[in-house]
């Protein structure tokens, strides 16, 4: 018997920590079906009774909201971290009817015109600036999603607003199975030479789960896969060019034919977005885009890639010459000639020389313990906060899953967080990402006030523990978490009350990657560094020769990094903005015009990186991927505000970190984003910090 009744399906509690350990595939059916027969009965009663006062809209729509962006996000969240062909029957059954709900409150007139008359009323005035934000954003968010649609119109838009909604949902299902279809078993002592111990023992581990039992590192049989801590190794250090032209050719072409095809999806989904910011007024989806982003407009956003852009190619093209060079000096046949699939074999034998060391001698300084020791000690000295250990308090949906409790400095907890640190490529999507469990609020129960604290999904993809060791990190790897961690930050400090704009909520796109990409910068501090590179085994300090190596290191063909990250968002920027799907050019002839000026070597014909982007067509990036440059100029400038403050000058660095918590963590969407870094940074941001950061500018 299927649970489906209240207090028996765990999926309707509706608060809390989620029951993790006693949720199953087959409770998601009923488990919204009955939450949305509910949910239709008050949001019916709502928009009889709405009053255009705050305790009489906005706070009845939160409580209404609540249980669904429980329910969904834990649905959702599994999809992403325990994937199965039943959980993701469940939730391509339950996708429409929550889409269909969410279109029916989004598009309610009576709830539309009450946040209006809010807007007019006499009690704006005693309206705080957040609660002001609040009902202006829930306006524009109304109008954005088809308020003002009538009859045909108003089918047609949220017909669309459904299949794009399932598009996404199969173009995130056809990456992730691509990227499992695929290994490569390599038996002999000559097919694994050049590779790290770290990826022999990785790859041992591989073969053993599929079966082969005897599998060890020194002897084999050793399976690559195409997940990052597979892959990215392998390209670096094989010394077999032949298996690192077959394993780049199979990654750049994953989900781009067969049943897994998403070439067709990609332009289903353009010519969708483009029909439904026409039908919302838009000349295109870009543009509909940019309504809800710090961005004023398309031409705002090239012209800063534009300003990066000229830079990072000249420097681009010298990062080339420089690597063709070196392949000569080392007799290299191809060194005239490199291809893709040469450029990271070239670059990290390069940088060994350059720098005297590789990544993978860094490893062992770097053990997953040791790194969240250091994290959480420079969370306490920028923002005296204390983060400790809470296994065990929550359930938890994989053994590997960490739980931790954020405490004031009065010792009083504030927030809590999961980490989900290594790759598991049979049932966890790739990349890393921060999402949200539960949103901070102060919420009414049983007659008393008391404010609900935040929690966060930290997830990463990391190398996992191997053969007794603990998961010995890259510096990557590192920074990685760093950055995910510095997202759950702005989740986890936030001071805002109001669910609309605590924490991430209710920020500008284009700058919710601030706190993120500044948390990077602390990888080369000093005194982080030394704080957690100690070896796993001996706890040796990391050598001083290695700091200085790594801080040598850091701009090491940046100007290529960089120029990488303008190709991705010019690319998503015109095919948002001008392409016309089904006409003269289609996305691979778009991509190949684009890359005359944003790559030094052409993409390859079969190269289908498009059809593994999950950024702009199954999340949340589309016209939006330029973010990660345009909050890079905000989260370089705000670090050197401390860089200003001498990063050795103790009390100057409390006192800045005080105030990047008061301002860029604390104040989450509650301010503008470009009044929130102005009040920490007294100024508005220039480019001059990210040029002198990545070395394109002395």
């Amino acid at each position: 018997m299927i649970a489906n009744t209240i207090t028996d399906n765990p999926l309707l509690i509706g608060k809390g920590l989620p029951p993790f350990d006693a949720i199953k595939p087959e409770q998601v059916e009923p488990a919204f079906a009955e939450l949305l027969t509910k949910l239709e009965a008050e949001l019916a009663q709502l928009e009889a009774n709405v009053q255009p006062t705050w305790s009489g809209l906005v706070e009845p729509l939160d409580r209404l909201n609540d249980p669904l962006r429980w329910s969904w996000g834990v649905v959702s969240h599994l999809m992403g971290v325990k994937n199965s062909p039943e959980l993701r029957q469940a939730y391509e059954n339950v996708q429409p009817i929550v889409v269909q709900f969410w279109n029916k409150l989004n598009q309610s007139k009576p709830i539309y015109e009450a946040f209006k008359a809010l807007r007019q009323s006499e009690d704006w005035d005693k309206l705080v600036p957040a609660q002001q934000r609040i009902v202006e954003s829930a306006i524009k968010d109304a109008e954005l999603s088809g308020v003002g649609l009538e009859g045909e119109q108003k089918e047609r838009f949220n017909a669309i607003e459904l299949e794009l909604a399932e598009l996404g949902t199969k173009f995130s299902n056809h990456v992730l199975d691509a990227t499992k279809a695929f290994s490569l078993t390599l038996t002999t002592k000559e097919e694994v030479d050049g590779l790290p111990p770290s990826l022999l023992s990785l790859a041992a581990q591989a073969a053993r789960a599929e079966g082969a039992e005897n599998a060890t590192p020194e002897n084999g049989p050793w399976r690559i896969t195409l997940d990052f801590p597979s892959y990215v190794p392998f390209m670096q250090h094989s010394t077999r060019r032949d298996l690192r032209e077959q394993l780049y050719r199979t990654f750049i072409s994953r989900a781009s034919s067969g049943e897994l095809n998403n070439y067709p999806l990609i332009e289903r989904i353009l010519e969708l977005r483009k029909e439904q910011s026409g039908i919302l007024g838009f000349n295109s989806y870009a543009e509909l885009s940019l309504a809800k982003k710090m961005a004023p407009n398309v031409d705002a956003v090239e012209a800063l890639l534009e300003e990066l852009r000229l830079p990072s190619y000249d420097a681009a093209v010298k990062d080339l010459a420089e690597l063709k060079a070196f392949a000569a000096s080392k007799n290299a046949p191809e060194a005239n000639d490199l291809k893709h699939w040469d450029i990271s074999f070239w670059s990290e034998r390069q940088r060994e020389e350059k720098f005297a060391f590789n990544a993978e001698e860094l490893r062992p300084y770097f053990p997953l313990p040791q790194v969240l020791d250091g994290l959480f000690s420079l969370a306490k000295r920028l923002f005296g906060v204390t983060i400790t250990a809470a296994d065990g308090t929550a359930p938890v949906w994989h053994e590997d899953v960490r739980y931790f409790q954020v405490a004031d400095e009065t010792g009083k907890p504030i927030a809590y967080f999961y980490l989900d640190p290594y790759s598991r490529p049979a049932e966890k999507r790739g990349g890393a990402w921060m999402d949200e469990c539960i949103v901070r609020a102060k919420i009414m129960e049983a007659g008393t006030e008391t404010t609900r604290l935040p929690v966060a999904y930290l997830v990463c993809n990391q190398t996992p523990p191997v053969d007794g060791k603990p998961s010995l990190m890259t510096f990557m790897e590192v920074e990685t978490l760093f950055h995910e961690f510095g997202h759950g930050l702005q989740h986890l400090l936030t001071k805002v009350d109001y669910p609309g704009a605590a924490g991430i909520n209710n920020i500008e796109w284009d700058a919710v990657e601030l706190p993120s990409q500044f948390m990077e910068n602390w990888c080369y501090d000093r005194n982080t560094l030394f704080n957690m590179a100690k070896h796993y085994e001996t706890s040796e300090p990391l050598p001083e020769h290695y700091y200085q190596k790594l801080l040598a290191a850091r701009n090491y063909m940046s100007g290529s990094a960089t120029l990488r990250q303008i190709h991705f968002s010019l690319l998503d920027i015109e095919l948002h903005d001008r392409y016309q799907p089904g006409g003269a050019e289609n996305v691979t002839d778009v991509r190949n015009r684009l890359a005359k000026t944003t790559t030094v070597i052409p993409p390859l014909p079969e190269d289908a990186f498009l059809c593994a982007f999950n950024h702009i067509f199954a999340g949340g990036y589309a016209a939006g991927y330029y973010s990660y440059k345009w909050a890079e100029v905000l989260s370089a400038d705000a670090f050197s505000a401390f860089e200003e403050a001498g990063l050795e000058n103790e009390p100057a660095i409390t006192e800045t970190g005080q105030l990047f918590r008061e301002t860029v963590l604390a104040l989450g969407g509650s301010k503008h984003p470009m009044e929130v870094f102005k009040a920490f940074r007294g100024r508005e941001p220039n480019t001059e910090a990210l040029l002198r950061h990545t070395g394109l500018k002395s």
